[in-house]
Formats: C-alpha cells, structure tokens, sequence
C-alpha cells in the first residue's frame, strides 16, 4: 500500500496528541493511583480508536488491509499480555509506587514506539531486498514457539546492556523524589529511579518486540500497517495493566495460546516465502484464516484459564480447614 507522507505524519501526530493529553490528565493535581474504573473506560477508549482506524482502512483502502490490520492489531495485543508479566516484576524490582506507575508506564511505552518505529522501518527495508529473511523469521518465530511452553522465568528480571550503562553513566539518587526524573542533591544534578524503571520498561519492551515485529510481518508486509498495529496495541497496554491485575496471575494457559499463534504465523510465513518462490504445493494462507486463527486461539485459552481458576479455587476452598467458632 502506497501512503503518502501526509498519512504517516496524521497518523503519528494523532497519537502523539492522545499521549500528550493522556499524560496531562496523570500529571494533572496531586498523583493518584489508578482506578480500576478509570483502567476500564481507557480500555475501551484505545481499543474504540483501534477499530475505528480499521474502519477507515476499510472504508478508503479496502477490507485487505483492514483484515491485515485488525489481525496483526490483535496479535500484537495478544503478545503485550505477556509482556505484562514481566513488568509486574520490573514494577517490584524497582519498588515503584502506585500513584506513580501510570506515567512510568507511559513514558516507558512512548520509548518503545519510538524504538519499534526504527526496528519496523528497518525491518521492511530488509525484507523487501533479502527475500530469504522470511524463511529466518519463520524458523525464530517457531523457536520462540517452542521456547514459549518451556515456561516464562518469571521470578527475576535481569537488567540489559542499555539500562547496565543509564546507572554506570549517570549518578542516581537512593529513592525516587516524587514523580521527578532529575533531581539536585548537595548541588549535584541527578537521575532518580523513575527514569531507571522508564528505560527499563521502554527497552525490555524493545526484547519483546524480537518475537511479535517478525510475527506482524507474517502476517502483512506493508510497513505501514506494521507500525500502526504496534501503536495501537502499545498505547493499550497500559491501562490494561491496571484493569487485569491479579487477573494475569489466573491466566495459566496464556502462554500456550501465544505460543500456538507464533508457531502458526512461522509456518505462514515459511509458507508464503516457498509459494512467492514458485513451489507449486505452498499454500498462500488467506488473512481471514489468519485472523480466525489468533481470535479463536485467544478466546479458546482465556476461558480455559478461568475455568481452572474457578475450579482450583473451589478445591481450595473445599480442602481448606473449617473455621472452628467458640462460644
């Protein structure tokens, strides 16, 4: 799909502008933690533009790219639910508090699109001249596939390169200093933790993006509907992190659905690369399939999930010794 500047630009200055009012409305008065209300109506809010922006691509480009969009807008949301795990931990490691979490989480995202964006243009740019890169994406997203039922390493988050250097370069204060991201101690300028767990979020973010970026250009290889896929699920997550809460601990069979997604959109892409080659027996998987496929899977293991939730909860409370009253 051709898209003139002027649609990147819109696009891009549109979300801008929700994040900056978004950021207005948290830094607005005294810092508050956020309400599970609130977490639901900006739910809502962000899923409601993400179809919106599908309705438009299928009102004026066609029901191609919307299917493309919405399927790789729902893959990319899919595999943000397993990020949240991870910062839950980074959220503890750094003992952020509550009130200030919605912006840690804000700024951190708004980095990751920004890093995102470059990966994408980059990527795009790489497969479009290497056409044998399908086959390399294919075969990591079946490794990651395989690495994903092996199980999450959940109890430890391991700080990476970037972040090793932010603390070695910059001094940093011993506690976080209200909201603020610099601080002046003893006259000497300094970072605070805030901007620590910030890049922490933003480039852990960036890890994730090795496994869900292939996974979108599976699925569609214009650049176009690639970045705003991952937008539109980022700008999500955060208020998703708030509305889930204890629900992500409940969610035992996620992974299994991740991974049965990733493995599937390897094997399309494998596919895809042998039926672009000229091999008469590839299919080309249509994105309807794909779409069907990853909103089947996601809904098929949520409610597995619950049910043995509830189930695990009765026997709990089945196996759990009487109260014993005195009078």
């Amino acid at each position: 799909m051709d898209v003139s500047v002027w649609a990147w630009a819109a696009v891009i200055g549109g979300l801008l502008v929700v994040l900056a009012v978004d950021l207005w409305i948290v830094d607005r008065g005294e810092p508050r933690e956020f309400s599970l209300r609130q977490a639901g109506f900006w739910v809502g809010f962000y899923v409601g533009l993400a179809v919106l922006f599908g309705v438009v691509l299928l009102v004026f480009v066609g029901p191609d790219k919307a299917g493309e969009f919405a399927a790789g807008y729902l893959t990319e949301y899919s595999l943000s639910v397993d990020n949240l795990f991870v910062f839950y931990i980074i959220m503890g490691r750094f003992a952020v508090p509550k009130i200030y979490q919605h912006k840690v989480l804000l700024v951190g995202v708004l980095l990751a699109l920004v890093m995102r964006g470059v990966f994408i243009v980059v990527g795009a740019a790489a497969l479009e001249r290497f056409g044998w890169l399908f086959y390399v994406f294919g075969a990591f997203l079946l490794y990651t596939a395989v690495n994903m039922l092996r199980g999450h390493d959940e109890e430890e988050f391991k700080e990476n390169l970037l972040l090793r250097w932010v603390r070695k370069i910059f001094p940093t204060t011993d506690g976080f200093v209200g909201s603020k991201v610099t601080a002046r101690v003893d006259g000497r300028r300094m970072v605070t933790p805030m901007l620590i767990v910030m890049v922490a979020i933003g480039t852990t973010d960036l890890l994730f993006a090795l496994d869900s970026i292939p996974a979108i250009f599976g699925l569609t290889k214009d650049a176009f509907i690639v970045f705003t896929a991952n937008a539109f699920a980022l700008m999500g997550l955060r208020q998703l992190y708030f509305l889930l809460g204890g629900l992500l601990q409940r969610l035992v069979y996620i992974s299994y659905g991740l991974s049965f997604i990733l493995g599937f959109i390897g094997v399309k892409l494998v596919l895809e690369a042998l039926h672009t080659s000229g091999v008469s027996w590839a299919p080309e998987v249509p994105i309807w399939v794909s779409l069907s496929v990853i909103g089947v899977t996601m809904v098929v293991t949520t409610v597995a999930s619950l049910i043995k939730a509830r189930r695990d909860k009765r026997a709990g409370d089945a196996t759990a010794p009487a109260k014993v009253s005195q009078g």
